[in-house]
């Protein structure tokens, strides 16, 4: 039985154009009928493996660019941009797009890259200022809804391999580095490494860690070197594939991805989806059970976009005692980013602050651009920093539309009737409002005038 992959058509009929010839002549190299080259064009014959050789010898023709749909990330890929809410009315399915792909692969390529570059438009109401480059980088996450299909796969199957579980996983994940790739994993005493939580020393060949670090965050740097490493190639086809312009944009979307490995490594995929809906998405529950941090399992909530195994749509913020977002993730929730001035005191996470290690909970409404109202339900808790400099306490939240949150274990006794939840408004930089009490700060102010 042949397989789908050699359903080669379009790059057949490229290369033919490309050299000049007619079906006729092309035919004639290869060895066979001109009504069967053309049924190949066509994609109603797949390509044999003894044509293909003759086209590789014949033409020095590369056999990969057979794969041309691997460029956009498969049908996984393509069917991830089409199921942006602006196509919704289309009803596009699996089948359509596996066609689109084998008879049109180069116009499938066009629309995957102008999707990429103008956005998913779900998220950034808002534009960011061009050359910021933490905005810029988090327009890529957002692009991929935080769902890096390839990635996940690659890392659970390494899990699988690995046998990771709780109790050994750090030592797995220390085998796998020192057997692979020659490196030790080294605790040093803090002295020795001020203000710093992990470096790589190539030269001794060791990763070395703060003995600050508990043993949540020592596991997820262990896995996070290991994931560096086995996919190199992944991490910087998707860096160059965001068209990122500055450096600095690069690598702030290269730190992203690289702590996502870390992630699915730890909290491989289906184990994880499976112990979410069993346990109601119990944070306590999979902190324990995966043996990692409430930061760690909140990030790692906002990629379960896998086609065909989703998860519930959160999205994840950070919030430091100032009150500042330092950390905001979307994922496929469609939340929209807080602008700068964006602050609720009557918002959950701040009374978390001052309740350390309380989980709290609260049904909310947010402004949007348009004027109208969203739903959210909120779940925040404190975390406090790991030792090192400037890791103070923070909140982390977790947010999700309201209507998927019936079934939560934390949403057991709240209420999510619209009317009881907590009206926060809409960002100032969005409300314009011209008395209020708590109105942004003079700048913001004066740029709304």
């Amino acid at each position: 039985m042949v397989e789908a992959s050699l359903l080669a058509g379009p790059a057949l009929r490229r290369l033919r154009k490309r050299e000049g010839l007619t079906q006729a002549n092309m035919a004639a190299i290869l060895g066979i009928s001109a009504s069967y080259l053309n049924l190949i064009e066509r994609n109603q014959r797949p390509l044999s493996a003894r044509v293909l050789v003759q086209v590789i010898e014949q033409f020095e023709f590369d056999p990969r660019s057979l794969r041309e749909d691997e460029t956009v990330g498969g049908i996984d890929g393509m069917i991830r941009r089409l199921s942006d809410k602006r196509f919704a009315d289309l009803a596009i399915d699996r089948e359509e797009v596996q066609e689109l792909l084998a008879v049109a692969p180069q116009a499938a390529a066009a629309f995957a890259r102008l999707y990429d570059q103008l956005g998913a438009g779900l998220v950034a109401h808002a534009p960011a200022a061009a050359d910021d480059p933490q905005a810029a980088a988090r327009r890529a996450v957002e692009r991929w809804q935080n769902h890096f299909s390839d990635l996940d796969h690659a890392a659970e199957d390494l899990a699988d391999e690995l046998r990771l579980s709780r109790g050994e996983i750090s030592a797995a994940l220390g085998e796998r580095l020192r057997e692979k790739h020659q490196l030790q994993v080294r605790i040093l005493p803090a002295e020795v490494m001020p203000g710093q939580v992990h470096r790589l020393d190539l030269h001794a060949r060791q990763l070395q860690l703060s003995e600050m670090l508990p043993g949540a965050a020592r596991r997820f740097q262990i896995a996070r070197q290991v994931g560096a490493l086995e996919q190199r190639e992944a991490i910087e086809t998707l860096v160059a594939g965001a068209n990122l312009t500055s450096s600095e944009a690069r690598n702030i979307y290269r730190e992203h991805i690289t702590d996502y490995l870390a992630g699915a490594l730890l909290m491989p995929y289906r184990r994880f989806l499976r112990a979410c809906e069993q346990t109601g998405y119990d944070l306590a529950v999979l902190q324990r059970r995966f043996a990692v941090s409430l930061d760690q399992v909140a990030q790692r909530l906002t990629t379960l976009g896998r086609v065909g195994e989703r998860g519930l749509p959160f999205f994840t913020a950070t919030i430091d005692r100032a009150g500042r977002l330092i950390a905001f993730t979307a994922g496929g929730s469609g939340a929209a980013y807080p602008l700068e001035g964006a602050r609720w005191p009557a918002w959950i996470p701040y009374a978390a602050l001052e309740r350390p290690g309380t989980v709290l909970t609260q049904a909310v409404t947010f402004g949007e651009a348009d004027g109208s109202t969203r739903h959210w339900f909120t779940i925040a808790r404190s975390v406090d920093g790991d030792g090192v400099m400037c890791a103070a306490r923070r909140a982390v939240v977790l947010g999700i539309e309201a209507r998927f949150a019936r079934d939560l274990a934390h949403a057991r006794g709240v209420s999510l009737d619209p009317q009881d939840a907590v009206p926060l408004g809409a960002p100032c930089p969005r409300c314009g409002k011209p008395q209020c009490l708590t109105p942004a700060t003079p700048r913001l102010a004066s740029a709304l005038g």
